[in-house]
């Protein structure tokens, strides 16, 4: 246990926080207008597919291996049930991110096809995947000026899962880093992730809600750890993040589903 003791100096206070990796803006944020409910809540704010498109980049590589493939037994559709077997194992064993799906097509091709996988053929399907990250950072309409408005009313943290390298490349090209006090990049978002983001930053699970697109990653075990979520369906949701949503388990607790990110300022 950490014991600070409380000093009327609070640039001395607030150099104390840097050191122990606490963003100040989590004990001093900017001055808040009145909020619809009238208490300041803290909003964890998925990245990928809420913040701005990813998923619809993913879909293009696909249907570019599938139709490079070209498969004489099966369908398309089957070809993809295959990949979203596949991809499943190699998540378990290199994550999420770019080089995860790579290893992906590239086993599927081994799979699936009858020719054999050669160093070309490799460095050829590896080339949908890697293009994905050639993409500008796509921002979804209205995010800025949601961010802006709810930046000035709550405490916002960023939380995102998949490699961190590549996670932390598109939040810095964003230009969206400065509504956040903080950043935190996970390896999945289950609920002991959720659990210790909260214990990470002593967040009142009481005011504290998860926002993103994704049943499976966003919703589900953000109720699961006890907090508030906001569920904000995107067209384009990776097939693998898809779940029913579960309903609040404990008294107080809320769930919201909104059309698009920019509702979020009618609630908060």
């Amino acid at each position: 246990m950490i014991i600070l003791q409380l000093s009327p100096d609070r640039r001395t206070f607030l150099r104390a926080l840097r050191v122990l990796r606490v963003h100040p803006r989590l004990i001093y944020p900017r001055s808040v207008s009145p909020t619809p409910n009238g208490t300041p809540q803290t909003l964890l704010i998925d990245a990928d597919d809420t913040l701005w498109e990813n998923n619809v980049y993913f879909e293009r590589a696909i249907a570019e291996f599938i139709s490079f493939l070209n498969h004489h037994e099966f369908t398309p559709q089957q070809v993809r049930e295959r990949l979203n077997e596949v991809e499943r194992e190699s998540i378990k064993t290199h994550g999420y991110g770019i080089h995860s799906f790579a290893n992906a097509l590239c086993n599927t091709f081994e799979r699936l096809s009858v020719e054999q996988l050669t160093q070309e053929l490799r460095e050829r399907i590896r080339a949908f995947a890697l293009r994905i990250a050639e993409h500008p950072v796509e921002i979804i309409a209205g995010v800025p000026e949601t961010l802006r408005h709810l930046a000035g009313r709550h405490h916002l943290i960023l939380m995102t899962k998949g490699n961190p390298a590549e996670q932390t490349s598109k939040v810095e090209r964003s230009g969206l880093k400065d509504y956040f006090a903080a950043v935190e990049v996970v390896a999945e978002k289950n609920a002991g992730a959720y659990h210790a983001v909260a214990e990470k930053y002593a967040l009142d699970a009481d005011v504290t809600w998860m926002v993103g697109n994704s049943p499976r990653s966003d919703v589900n075990p953000a109720l699961e750890a006890g907090l508030h979520a906001v569920f904000v369906p995107h067209d384009m949701t990776w097939v693998l993040e898809h779940e029913e949503l579960a309903a609040p388990t404990k008294a107080g607790q809320r769930l919201l589903k909104l059309d698009r990110f920019a509702d979020l300022t009618s609630h908060f």
